[in-house]
């Protein structure tokens, strides 16, 4: 793809590569499904900006994986901000779209309106987990809850766990449409330097409180280089990130001209869920008869809600459990 291609740039992922500087990178452009992730509950603000963010987030860095691949977010912490989790699975065959969901589960009477959202969170752990589908073990990487943001906790998971220089610039806001109608949108940036060249790091040389820094991990004009992208990313405004008025492709001209930018093929990205009835089935399906009924509704029946597209499921209690079938009979002993 070259740089002057116009094609329609929400919800996509556009992988980029610095040839000049040696670095990589994704810009991420996130409307309808940024709208659909927010629109399902009705988060507080400070709720809506980590979500937010989280999505971002895993939408650049899930653009990497293989073909049916899941890669998933979880932010978990002792604040009012309990639990951030998304989901990015990839397509399931070439020029299909990549999908995304998230949520977040928090506690409203600890909520302070007035706090940066971050601090919600309060002390935990930020873990990125890998599914390579059946027969895999899932990968997990855990970093502590650091730096001020959620974009921070990803870089030093990188820093950590890959020993990759790694910088986001992340943005997000409501946009007024005609009407007096708001929808979300959300952008971003992500850079990160081509592992052929990272490691350098001698042994056990750590960052601040003990943390890989870019610093440990480059040296000579692979540092300068660094250096200069993360100068020129951070002279990026929030509305150039956001659109749709900047295009993905002019925004890298605009920061990175003389880094000589070249691009692929945006990856587009829809809103997904895999929640299903045989799902909720499958997961009651280790419960008793007695189990059951303590779950059952004074209406006789038994429900379950997906958090991440509230989808809302109403099933009879007879067809539930390892002592009962589809039909509502009782297993054979």
């Amino acid at each position: 793809m070259t740089l002057s291609a116009k094609i329609a740039w929400d919800d996509t992922v556009l992988p980029f590569q610095l040839d000049r500087s040696d670095i990589r990178g994704r810009v991420a452009r996130l409307d309808g499904v940024m709208e659909r992730i927010l629109s399902q509950h009705a988060y507080p603000a400070s709720i809506e900006a980590l979500v937010a963010e989280a999505a971002l987030l895993t939408a650049m860095i899930g653009q990497t994986l293989k073909l049916r691949w899941r890669l998933s977010l979880q932010i978990r912490g002792n604040g009012a901000a309990r639990l951030i989790a998304t989901d990015y699975h990839a397509p399931g065959e070439d020029g299909a779209p990549a999908t995304m969901r998230a949520y977040a589960s928090f506690d409203a009477q600890r909520l302070d309106s007035l706090a940066d959202p971050f601090s919600q969170i309060g002390d935990g752990y930020f873990a990125i987990i890998i599914d390579q589908g059946r027969d895999m073990q899932p990968y997990q990487g855990i970093t502590p809850i650091t730096g001020g943001s959620l974009a921070s906790c990803a870089e030093t998971y990188f820093a950590q766990s890959e020993q990759l220089p790694t910088r986001f610039a992340i943005s997000f806001a409501p946009e007024r449409l005609p009407g007096a109608r708001t929808r979300w949108r959300g952008g971003g940036v992500m850079l990160q330097h081509l592992p052929k060249a990272s490691p350098h790091v001698q042994g056990d040389a750590t960052g601040e409180a003990g943390l890989l820094a870019a610093a440990d991990m480059l040296d000579g004009d692979e540092a300068d280089n660094w250096r200069r992208a993360n100068l020129l990313l951070d002279t990026v405004e929030p509305e150039e990130l956001l659109g749709p008025a900047v295009q993905p492709t002019d925004l890298l001209l605009r920061l990175f001209h003389e880094e000589a930018p070249r691009v692929y093929d945006a990856q587009p990205v829809a809103f997904g869920c895999t929640c299903s009835e045989d799902k909720v089935r499958q997961s009651l399906s280790i419960y008793s008869a007695k189990d059951i009924a303590s779950m059952t509704t004074d209406q006789g029946t038994v429900t379950a809600d997906c958090q991440f597209c509230g989808a809302h499921y109403v099933l009879d209690p007879a067809t539930l459990g390892f002592e009962a079938t589809r039909d509502g009979a009782a297993d054979e002993p």
